[in-house]
């Protein structure tokens, strides 16, 4: 599921892509860190509804 919701961006909109990809690039460690950890949360949050 993960890999599907991954390559629609790239598929509908590859050039949105490629700038979004150049934009995160340019992030600072502490900001890759914060998404990364967001990410995790909401990964969490959706589990625990998924399994309730």
């Amino acid at each position: 599921m993960m890999l599907i919701l991954e390559g629609l961006l790239p598929l509908i909109a590859p050039q949105m892509w490629r700038e979004t990809m150049s934009r995160i690039l340019a992030f600072k460690d502490g900001q890759m860190r914060f998404i990364g950890l967001a990410s995790v949360i909401g990964g969490l949050v959706l589990l625990a509804m998924a399994t309730r």
